[in-house]
């Protein structure tokens, strides 16, 4: 069995099922003073992302990425930080990560990042999209059936733990200060992974979504927009408007 029909299988056994426009303001109001680090004001999306900057931004900005993909990783490291410092820094952005699953791979590097804590998962996410040629490595050689097969055997809660030990992930986190106990508990629980399959759900139902990356301005999906080429001057015509 390749590895394609394994990470078929693994989504399949693992799968479980506007801002509105601020009021008068009062008249003994008292302003809130402007941050001067929005970078540092990151915290977890009702709908499973992860928002960084300012919450009031004018223009808020999501991307549905997908760790395991090379398009989304090197707009990770080659623009976000650019993003952050020119735009999420002046709190006029607000960015919005959420992972998408586009293959069983995807799982366990997104549930890792669930586990996380909110500024921490973006680190998480960075040090996976930095070193993402070397983790993935392991998962593009084809699965011994016999592996399979032990799989199969597991509870569909433990399949994605074990396919990720197997493929060297445990060694991975170990590295980052996660005990084994907690590195299966993190790919076994199943409010993480229905929590994964709602965005997946959702981004495919009312974004649209046909690929990642995917942006979305404001609550609108950016048609044919994939790097940063394309997507400043969306980013800039928003903030004029």
């Amino acid at each position: 069995m390749t590895f394609r029909d394994a990470a078929i299988t693994l989504i399949a056994a693992a799968a479980l099922g506007v801002s509105a426009n601020a009021g008068p303001v009062k008249k003994h109001a008292v302003a809130l003073p402007a941050r001067a680090d929005w970078l540092s004001v990151v915290v977890a999306t009702p709908a499973g992302g992860f928002r960084q900057g300012n919450p009031a931004a004018k223009v808020k900005l999501l991307e549905f990425g997908s760790l395991t993909c090379p398009h989304c990783a090197a707009f990770a490291r080659e623009h976000v930080p650019i993003l952050r410092a020119k735009y999420v820094a002046t709190g006029k952005v607000s960015y919005e990560y959420r992972p998408f699953l586009l293959n069983g791979v995807d799982f366990a590097p997104s549930l890792l990042v669930e586990c996380q804590s909110p500024p921490a998962a973006l680190a998480l996410i960075e040090a996976f999209y930095a070193t993402q040629a070397t983790w993935t490595a392991p998962f593009t050689k084809p699965v011994p059936d016999d592996v399979q097969k032990k799989f199969s055997a597991l509870p569909q809660q433990a399949q994605i733990a074990a396919f990720a030990q197997y493929g060297g992930l445990d060694k991975v986190m170990r590295t980052r200060g996660m005990a084994p106990a907690q590195f299966t508990a993190c790919l076994s629980d199943a409010k993480g992974i229905a929590k994964l399959n709602a965005v997946r759900d959702d981004a495919n139902k009312n974004y649209g979504l046909t690929a990642v990356p995917t942006f979305v301005i404001n609550g609108k999906t950016v048609v044919d927009v994939y790097d940063w080429a394309a997507l400043q001057p969306k980013l800039d015509a928003a903030l004029a408007l």
